[in-house]
């Protein structure tokens, strides 16, 4: 338990300057060398997700996932979780603050040895936002856009 509390008070300080607006969330994700990490349920994720984003659900973190999808742990990765979002509730249900899966998230890539690591800060309505958004829901949203029926 001591290690973990360590792990994520220091994964915490070195979250402070690393919260992105759209804008510079989506600057860095066009940047070689850039992953958006979407650790969500597969479920959540197939509903909606940022466009480009790869999947791996937390619960499924380990060493092997973790470097079979990230084999550098100098990648630049983008996180962003369901308090992000409002307007699709079913997608992105929103949690309590202190148990957003973004702080889960990036606790536990550092502890694997991930720094690199910038996060969505606003939460943003997925009818306005400027960031891509793909999946099964991507359709509803598209037509709520665009005020047609």
């Amino acid at each position: 338990a001591e290690r973990y509390l360590a792990d994520s008070a220091a994964a915490m300080q070195a979250r402070e300057g690393r919260l992105l607006d759209e804008a510079e969330f989506m600057a860095m994700a066009a940047q070689p060398g850039s992953l958006i990490l979407d650790a969500r349920s597969n479920w959540a994720f197939e509903r909606l997700h940022i466009a480009g984003a790869l999947n791996l659900a937390y619960t499924d973190f380990n060493a092997e996932t973790l470097t079979t999808l990230i084999p550098s742990l100098e990648t630049r990765i983008l996180i962003y979780c369901n308090n992000n979002f409002l307007g699709a509730p079913g997608a992105f249900p929103t949690k309590l603050p202190a148990t957003s899966l973004n702080l889960a998230t990036l606790s536990a890539l550092h502890s694997y040895g991930y720094r690199n690591v910038y996060q969505l800060g606003p939460v943003v309505d997925v009818a306005h936002t400027i960031l891509p958004l793909s999946g099964a829901d991507a359709a509803m949203l598209s037509v709520a856009r665009t005020g047609s029926r």
